[in-house]
């Protein structure tokens, strides 16, 4: 863990969804692999899928089948929409937290490159939408992660603007960027710890290897 401590609460916290809160590797590898298989393209390993899945889709998948993203795109979404829900699964901690951050009447919001409507299914299934002020996924704001859009729309209507009493959670570099360019707290949650070399200038201001250990910083404050 980061020694620099907050010592003051936040006036919201901002959170990553896929492999954040919910584990969700398994789910886009299979439509992942889907789609790949349907393009007559080679299939990917998972640990290809973990290091090549990052952006959202409207802007990855352009690059990957050319004129023929949209198809892909549909048969991606068609497969990923039949299981998402049976192989969603809570990350360790992560309802503790939400609920702790609740707790404190602290602001809360998503801000993923899921697609928005899949995003705020989950939620519901989960039973954790009512935690959130706003369930910002992919293609809800003009431009996704890593640009600063879905953050100020995950804040609008909360009175709170992005600066550093906002914590950005999430685990990958384009969370880090996003929540640097938008001027917030940038948190990392992962087993691994950063590398300089990983996040450039983008580097965290806090690191957590999980949920359970952000979740104790939270009930210090």
């Amino acid at each position: 863990m980061s020694p620099e401590w907050p010592t003051t609460r936040p006036s919201a916290v901002l959170f990553d969804w896929d492999n954040t809160l919910v584990d969700t590797w398994a789910t886009i590898h299979d439509a992942m692999n889907t789609t790949l298989t349907a393009m007559r393209h080679a299939v990917w390993t998972f640990d290809e899928t973990r290091q090549r899945v990052r952006r959202a889709l409207r802007d990855s998948f352009p690059e990957l089948f050319g004129d023929q993203w949209e198809k892909a795109r549909d048969i991606f979404y068609t497969r990923f929409r039949a299981i998402h829900l049976e192989t969603l699964a809570v990350l360790p901690g992560s309802a503790e937290l939400i609920k702790e951050i609740a707790k404190k009447n602290i602001y809360m919001g998503v801000v993923s490159n899921k697609s928005g409507d899949h995003l705020r299914r989950e939620a519901d299934y989960l039973g954790w939408d009512g935690y959130f002020g706003r369930l910002v996924g992919a293609t809800d704001a003009e431009h996704d992660k890593p640009a600063i859009d879905p953050v100020l729309l995950a804040l609008r209507g909360s009175g709170i603007k992005p600066g550093p009493n906002v914590w950005f959670v999430g685990d990958t570099s384009i969370d880090m960027q996003c929540a640097v360019d938008a001027n917030c707290v940038a948190i990392l949650v992962r087993e691994t710890p950063p590398e300089r070399e990983e996040f450039g200038k983008y580097f965290p201001r806090m690191h957590f290897t999980d949920c359970f250990e952000l979740c104790a910083l939270v009930r210090k404050l």
